[in-house]
């Protein structure tokens, strides 16, 4: 299975990206609680760069693509916005309360614990997100 969407960078788009974990999911025949699992990691991740890589008013795009490898569900995320490696980002500190964690960070706990490999690389202009899970198909 190889699947692949590209989307504008607006907060509209994020609706595709859902539909499109969606039919991932859907086409695998993962367990429900996965598949909403694994929106909410690609939509923080996804959001992120909608939000802080490209500068206000640039349009840029997302490339979001979905594969079967051996037992895992790869997805690698690509744009061409600012580098920035979120998994350089220090561990977010969830035993303080949230007034006193300061902000940032819980995105990337979150997509971690969720995946079980996260890696990032910056290809010439790209930044190349992967996100990994092991998988049990029914």
């Amino acid at each position: 299975m190889n699947k692949e969407i590209i989307i504008k960078n607006e907060v509209e788009e994020l609706d595709k990206l859902a539909a499109f974990v969606e039919e991932v999911a859907a086409e695998l025949e993962l367990d429900p609680e996965l598949g909403m699992n694994l929106n909410l990691a690609l939509e923080e991740v996804v959001s992120n760069v909608i939000l802080y890589a490209y500068p206000k008013e640039k349009d840029g795009t997302i490339n979001i693509s979905a594969a079967k490898v051996n037992d895992a569900l790869v997805f690698t995320i690509t744009d061409k916005g600012k580098a920035f490696d979120p998994t350089k980002v220090d561990e977010a500190d969830v035993t303080l309360s949230a007034e006193e964690r300061p902000i940032g960070g819980l995105g990337i706990f979150i997509v971690k614990n969720i995946m079980d490999e996260v890696s990032y690389e910056r290809l010439d202009v790209q930044n190349v997100l992967t996100l990994k899970k092991i998988i049990n198909e029914k």
